[in-house]
């Protein structure tokens, strides 16, 4: 069979023998239809309806389908005033499907590819109707279209000069359900652009009364793989209360993306959940089904069975910003100058403040070694550990009242370390922890393993945060030589490092008992708000080719050099300290992050690089 051409052909001056040829053709094709239509459809088929033809062709992998009315053979089917088109649908005057059996008459069946029947008048026709010399070829164009839909009305073609992919574009816009005014684009940018630290809630739950009187449990609204968090007696519940009360997994908490709330759901306990002493679980008590969820609010409390209080705290960090300055930089560095970077094993990172503590912040770096995630996993657990223990009011109480977080930190890099599971890779790790008391002043205190360093500038008196712990520094030697294996004379390395205190490394450490992962805790450093002061951390890249004491030449320099300067004034020291060991030629991966504490305009809340 030859293509179809999708023209419609009207020749306005027929010779008579073609117009007598065209119309005993025309009869004995309308016959033939007559015929098939009573054959399939009966007589009530044939009388106004001559039944249905069905035109199939495969044409490069395409199979189109048309169906015609004898009515519709009557008029033209592009007509001529392009305004008559518009709104109209064409649509049998009974609907069929290929069976004959009949669809509802509001349905309307089209083809997967109906937009292949094109349309063009060769000469423009002098009536709406065609005479009796007309001729109807209908032909399929292969070019890719859009599909159509049952139950979508298919509007005439126009015949317009539009671009396929402009025809294209507007069959899009009238399959969208809901129309859409000029403005809504640009509300759903706006709001798809929100600021993303407003979307950031930190949920902090801690039992007030019963028998796990004192657990804290703390989460962040984009901790997304550790929501929901449950409530209940036995494990894996996120908040574990041993009442006896208490239903194995007897409540949770989400966070809803569409008002952007923590909700609580009763999930069928048996003695029901109360929040300020109104019961939120389903109606129906004589089956454990879901309640329905409620909005939760700081300072809400929650009530599991009779005795267990859950207090609620829920802070947003988008109303924090860190009160001094903070800049940070890093550079994986190469072996020599123009080669390739160096994979970087460094990872940097802060937080303030900590997730439902105000007044707590942390600051670190952790360089790996053997690869990068040791590092990722103990940047990611150093925070959380503090923070939950913080949570805890007794040793928030303990740490603001003695302004001490010795214990604070050692638990926090011992819970690390017992999470770990890196057996063939492992990292140093520095953390600063500080907190303000409300008057304008500050407190730091550091912890580490390994050999990234921090040191603290106030008004010119250089503190050192940190102690050495590779291999050939002399309080390590001395440490390992009181657990009774001292160290050969020249040896500088244990079973290949040059560290004897990291986080992982869980197969070194089983093989030789002088690797440890306690950290030293440093002395707590008091900073007014009226001192110059500010502290520098820095991985063993930048310790490697400069001194502390010239570290602090250079910042010193910088600040003066930019003492007209508010604004990232802290991210150009730790710029320049970076290009000044980059110049040295530097032969690690250098992270540097630099605290401004005489500066105060702040930065944002939270930050991790690599």
């Amino acid at each position: 069979m030859r293509p179809f051409q999708s023209e419609v052909v009207a020749n306005p001056r027929p010779s008579e023998r073609e117009s007598v040829f065209a119309g005993e053709e025309r009869r004995r094709r309308e016959k033939e239809i007559e015929r098939e239509g009573r054959k399939e459809g009966g007589e009530e088929g044939g009388r106004g309806w001559f039944g249905m033809t069905m035109m199939a062709m495969s044409i490069s992998g395409i199979n189109v389908v048309g169906l015609l009315c004898v009515d519709d053979l009557e008029r033209p089917l592009v007509s001529d005033d392009a305004s008559a088109g518009q709104g109209q649908s064409y649509e049998p005057t009974r609907s069929c499907d290929l069976e004959g059996s009949r669809l509802q008459p509001e349905e309307y069946l089209s083809s997967p590819r109906i937009e292949g029947l094109v349309h063009k008048p060769r000469v423009p026709s002098s009536s709406p109707g065609f005479d009796q010399g007309s001729t109807v070829i209908l032909d399929v164009v292969t070019e890719p279209l859009e599909d159509a839909y049952l139950g979508q009305t298919l509007k005439r073609s126009l015949g317009s000069n539009l671009s396929f992919e402009e025809q294209k574009r507007n069959r899009k816009e009238e399959l969208s359900p809901v129309s859409k005014s000029p403005l809504d684009g640009d509300r759903i940018f706006e709001h798809a652009s929100k600021d993303f630290n407003q979307q950031r809630s930190c949920l902090t739950l801690e039992v007030i009364s019963g028998p796990s009187q004192g657990t804290c449990f703390s989460i962040r609204s984009t901790d997304t793989s550790k929501l929901p968090l449950t409530l209940g007696r036995v494990s894996p519940s996120d908040l574990l209360l041993k009442d006896s009360e208490v239903s194995g997994r007897h409540a949770m908490i989400n966070w809803n993306l569409n008002n952007l709330k923590w909700e609580l759901i009763d999930l069928g306990s048996l003695n029901g959940t109360l929040l300020n002493s109104q019961p939120i679980n389903h109606p129906d008590t004589g089956r454990r089904l879901r309640g329905d969820p409620i909005e939760l609010a700081s300072g809400d409390i929650i009530t599991l069975g009779t005795t267990s209080n859950v207090y609620v705290r829920i802070t947003s960090q988008a109303e924090y910003r860190v009160p001094f300055g903070v800049g940070m930089a890093c550079d994986p560095m190469s072996l020599r100058r123009g080669a390739k970077k160096l994979p970087m094993e460094d990872v940097y990172y802060y937080q303030w403040p900590l997730p439902g503590l105000d007044q707590f912040g942390l600051f670190g770096i952790c360089d790996g070694h053997g690869g990068v995630g040791a590092a990722k996993s103990a940047s990611k657990l150093l925070p959380e550990m503090v923070a939950t223990l913080l949570s805890d009011s007794l040793n928030r109480e303990r740490v603001l009242s003695l302004n001490d977080a010795s214990h604070v930190l050692r638990n926090a890099f011992s819970q690390t370390e017992e999470c770990m599971n890196h057996y063939y890779e492992g990292c140093t790790a520095t953390v600063l922890l500080i907190w303000a008391d409300g008057e304008q002043r500050f407190f730091a205190q550091c912890a580490n393993v390994g050999d990234s360093a921090c040191v603290i500038d106030i008004d010119g008196n250089l503190i050192k945060m940190t102690e050495d712990h590779r291999v050939t520094s002399y309080s390590e030697r001395l440490r390992i030589k009181e657990i009774g294996e001292a160290l050969k004379d020249g040896e500088t390395r244990l079973c290949g490092l040059n560290l004897a205190r990291m986080l992982g490394d869980k197969f070194l450490k089983q093989q030789d008992g002088r690797f440890s992962s306690e950290p030293y805790i440093s002395q707590v450093v008091h900073i007014d708000k009226a001192n110059r002061a500010f502290a520098l951390m820095a991985s063993d890249g930048l310790w490697d080719v400069i001194s502390m004491k010239k570290s602090v030449q250079l910042v010193l320099q910088t600040m003066e050099r930019y003492s007209a300067e508010r604004e990232d004034v802290a991210d150009k020291i730790a710029n320049s300290l970076l290009s000044e060991a980059r110049n040295l030629r530097t032969k690690d991966n250098t992270s540097i992050i630099l605290l401004d504490f005489s500066n105060s305009s702040g930065a944002s809340s939270c930050r991790v690089g690599s």
